[in-house]
């Protein structure tokens, strides 16, 4: 049988997307830079789903890694609808990389029914289409790719409307600071590497607590580009459910690879849960590897480990032979759903 080469296996070249992935955060400082929003609100509703509510997820984790500070909430509802929180002083923005996405747009929809403040992010679709008919102000990102490999574009143009409403800080210096060092920084042979240990493995990913939304990205990554089931949780939690499903030496235990994202900057307590976690369950016949995040400031050193986790689960897609890009049970899913 005729061994296929990377390039063959990989079709729609996701290799050079996460080659470009620096690239994303100054288009959109750039596209959004006259990008403008007023308003008093008490509070913010972030309406998305899977890939795109994954950066609203991730942009959260950076102002709480970063000791932002917001004078009022924000929230990612994953839902159809509305939250709880939303009323007449909330600002709903409407996350949606394809723009089609049914769940945020009914949030959307509804919004603008109740008469409550809204903005967008999307690529176009139905909601660059209501934006239009309704003028609400729309940060529109480059289409072309998918959706879990869009956060930089999502990431920055969320930075943009909050900055823009004066709660938190202008980030165009450590975005840029960011993107300098993200370039010079290359993880594709580590990324390699770490995928060798997890063919034919169920990948578990675990990090502390404020990291928890990175281990979920890896995990979503694991899912959709290597087509493979994967799971992910979160130190101290863990440690009183989770950890006991691997107290005894089975052989299924050997079927799981967990991978620690670990930040020397951790909890001193969570970092011992860490390690002591590793003794334990390495002695029950379960693979673990620590994954050390880079230092550097707070974005870098999420973007970095987010950019690993592309890589990881890149190259553990063409050990299984497979095009990282498509997601054929999904659209087959949302064909059965219309």
């Amino acid at each position: 049988m005729e061994t296929k080469t990377d390039s063959q296996i990989d079709k729609s070249n996701m290799k050079q997307i996460i080659l470009d992935y620096p690239k994303q955060f100054d288009s959109i400082l750039r596209s959004a830079k006259d990008f403008k929003i007023e308003g008093d609100f008490e509070n913010i509703i972030i309406c998305g789903i899977g890939g795109s509510a994954l950066a609203a997820s991730v942009f959260i984790t950076w102002l709480d890694y970063s000791k932002a500070k917001t004078a009022i909430p924000v929230y990612v509802h994953r839902d159809y609808g509305l939250p709880k929180q939303a009323d007449k002083n909330s600002l709903v923005i409407c996350i949606s990389y394809s723009g089609n996405t049914e769940e945020p747009l009914s949030g959307f929809e509804e919004a603008i029914k109740k008469g409550i403040a809204t903005a967008a992010i999307a690529s176009g679709g139905k909601t660059e289409e209501i934006c239009k008919k309704n003028n609400i102000p729309l940060i529109k990102i480059p289409s072309g790719i998918q959706p879990r490999s869009a956060t930089g574009y999502l990431f920055t143009a969320l930075a943009k409307i909050l900055s823009g409403l004066k709660l938190i800080a202008d980030p165009s210096g450590e975005i840029a600071k960011t993107v300098e060092k993200l370039e010079k920084t290359s993880q594709e042979l580590e990324g390699k590497s770490i995928a060798e240990k997890l063919f034919n493995k169920i990948p578990v990913v675990y990090a502390s607590n404020s990291l928890k939304h990175i281990a979920r990205s890896w995990k979503i990554k694991f899912n959709e580009n290597s087509k493979s089931p994967a799971f992910y949780n979160y130190f101290p939690e863990l440690n009183h459910n989770e950890m006991v499903g691997f107290s005894q030496n089975r052989k299924e235990n050997g079927d799981f690879h967990i991978l620690i994202l670990r930040d020397q900057n951790d909890h001193p307590r969570n970092l011992e849960r860490m390690n002591l976690f590793a003794e334990l369950v390495k002695s029950r016949n379960v693979g673990l590897d620590f994954i050390d995040i880079k230092e550097g400031n707070p974005l870098f050193k999420i973007f970095s480990v987010i950019i690993l986790g592309e890589w990881v689960s890149y190259y553990l897609a063409l050990k299984y032979n497979i095009d990282p890009t498509p997601v054929k049970i999904i659209e087959e899913f949302k064909k059965k759903m219309t």
